[in-house]
């Protein structure tokens, strides 16, 4: 019997043509990453994905400039939430309709369907395992308030999304609160987040507050002295995939995407130690309780938070 995504594939390429034997995908994926998630979908369909990789900012920048100088290169973009939904303000994509829509969790997926959720950013607690005890470990964050955490813990620079949807979630008066509070901790303060967990993993850092559970878990697969916790309240970020509007290889751009979305490429993510965000793959690393950032609120209100940040934590 044939799978759904093999169903799914063969109805979408049927009408494609010659022109649909390649994909172009911009991502800030990692290439490790990128690159294998690529191959097993060329193995599958015996369509060639060429792939541009870089940073979140960059991957917006290289889409707006090509769009507003109608140069039609991309099919696919997949990089993080609110970058995503930012190219969605600009008409950057097309709706996006999968028949693996009804695996994801409905209050995930944006109302207007232009980009979908395909894998997740856990803010994690991680911690280096030769200096720190599990059991140590608070169970919510307000427990790193302790004094004896002081000069024991760091935070990446950008995360004010973290903060902002902490403090929504707990009240302004006490959210704000605790984080004048974590910012008299003295945190120590890196920029980037795979860099945070390398520090963590050296024992620079014994406990970062803001990791992503995927740079900690595969860290902690190559065996390195890490490992994480999803002390309360966790808070998920969503990275996501769109089809751009005027994509040049639409059917085949259409089966990606299918592919991603699909128990099968969902699998390859956590594999690599990824979150994936489908409800049909189950992993430790998204069995918890979490609240999702608002992509649309972290852009709307972005330079009050980052005001908020910066003279927290930056310009101390």
């Amino acid at each position: 019997m044939r799978t759904l995504l093999a169903i799914a594939l063969a109805a979408t390429l049927g009408a494609a043509g010659a022109q649909d034997k390649t994909v172009v995908l911009y991502t800030s994926l990692a290439p490790t990453e990128s690159g294998p998630l690529g191959q097993a979908f060329e193995k599958k369909s015996s369509i060639k994905v060429e792939i541009w990789r870089a940073l979140s900012e960059k991957v917006v920048q290289r889409a707006l400039t090509e769009a507003r100088a109608r140069r039609n290169a991309v099919d696919v973009i997949e990089t993080n939430g609110p970058e995503m939904e930012m190219l969605a303000r600009e008409g950057l994509f097309a709706e996006l309709k999968s028949p693996y829509l009804a695996d994801i969790p409905p209050a995930a997926i944006p109302k207007h369907r232009q980009w979908i959720p395909d894998r997740l950013n856990f803010f994690v607690v991680g911690y280096n395992t030769s200096k720190v005890r599990r059991e140590e470990l608070p169970k919510d964050y307000r427990g790193f308030l302790d004094p004896k955490w002081k000069g024991r813990i760091g935070l990446e620079a950008t995360d004010t999304e973290w903060m902002a949807t902490l403090v929504k979630r707990w009240g302004e008066a006490e959210g704000l609160a605790y984080f004048r509070k974590l910012a008299d901790m003295r945190p120590d303060v890196r920029k980037g987040h795979v860099l945070l967990a390398e520090l963590i993993a050296a024992g620079e850092i014994p406990v970062g507050l803001t990791v992503y559970n995927s740079n900690a878990e595969s860290f902690k697969r190559k065996g390195a002295p890490i490992d994480w916790v999803p002390v309360q309240p966790v808070v998920a970020r969503s990275q996501g995939i769109a089809i751009a509007r005027a994509a040049p290889h639409r059917e085949a751009a259409q089966a990606f995407v299918d592919f991603v979305l699909s128990p099968e490429g969902q699998s390859l993510y956590e594999s690599m130690g990824r979150v994936p965000v489908s409800t049909k793959v189950r992993t430790h690393m998204n069995q918890f309780e979490y609240t999702l950032v608002d992509p649309a609120t972290v852009l709307d209100e972005q330079d009050k938070w980052t005001r908020e940040w910066d003279k927290l934590f930056i310009q101390k």
